[in-house]
């Protein structure tokens, strides 16, 4: 656990879930305030031990858990509410809609849209629903401060997986980056990696590194890789095959945004240039 910023009252939880495909783990993010109650951004994975952290942190700051906001539906961010509801039972938990998802997580999830404001004390955070890594994908805005919670937009030193069989969008996922980048953020707290103060250094670089990885598939294409496979073969040569199912993820987004975009066409799984 550590305080991040004294602009806003922030500390972050590990939620104690490392993996190939969240790294050191997830971060989870604990916003007390004056009035005794708090917000947690993102759920974790119910590990025994965020819980206890977040129990012992409560009562450092003497604040109840009052809000659970949660970025998005995937599991290492939103499984672990139905052990939240268990140890607060106060709590709401509040996320943009994606029924499918949703419905597996026995608690009743409040509905967030664009725009909405979730109090913290006598301030207050902004939802963006920033779509693209998934549907229901929102960032969380404390304008005052400069800080912006991103979820799964951006990672410090790494590229996001775009779940394109899981409704990610590339499309969506660059207008998303380019929102953010439109705010000017001071911070960015994101729920993999270190907190990132160069926050335009960061999201140009993962438009910059979308666009390198489209003209690598176009070149694929064009060297008759035909398929997700072989052009997830052809860019990603020696990945750890771990992480192989993330690249094919990534390599279907961009072939569907070329799609989208009138520049691919694709027949009975194998790929060309229009």
């Amino acid at each position: 656990m550590r305080r991040l910023t004294h602009a806003v009252r922030v500390l972050a939880l590990s939620a104690h879930n490392p993996s190939p495909m969240t790294a050191a783990g997830n971060n989870t993010y604990l916003l007390p305030a004056a009035d005794g109650r708090a917000v947690l951004v993102d759920a974790g994975v119910g590990h025994e031990q965020h819980l206890a952290d977040l129990a012992a942190e409560l009562d450092a700051v003497h604040c109840r858990l009052a809000h659970v906001i949660v970025t998005h539906g995937h599991a290492d961010h939103a499984s672990g509410a139905p052990a939240l509801a268990r140890r607060h039972p106060a709590a709401t938990f509040a996320k943009y809609h994606w029924p499918e998802e949703d419905a597996q997580y026995t608690v009743g999830w409040r509905r967030l849209v664009d725009g909405d404001a979730i109090a913290v004390g006598d301030d207050e955070v902004i939802a963006l629903h920033t779509p693209g890594h998934s549907p229901d994908h929102l960032a969380f805005w404390h304008a005052s401060s400069g800080t912006l919670f991103t979820g799964d937009l951006v990672i410090a030193g790494g590229s996001v997986m775009i779940h394109a069989s899981r409704g990610g969008n590339l499309g969506q996922y660059l207008a998303s980056l380019e929102r953010l980048l439109a705010l000017e953020p001071r911070i960015l707290l994101p729920a993999h990696g270190a907190a990132i103060d160069d926050p335009r250094a960061v999201i140009t670089g993962h438009l910059e590194h979308r666009r390198l990885r489209e003209r690598q598939v176009v070149a694929a294409l064009g060297a008759g890789h035909d398929s997700v496979q072989t052009i997830a073969e052809s860019i990603y040569h020696g990945l750890d095959p771990a992480l192989m199912p993330a690249a094919r993820e990534n390599v279907r987004a961009h072939l569907e945004k070329l799609h989208a975009d009138g520049a691919a066409a694709e027949a009975g799984g194998r790929w060309r240039l229009s």
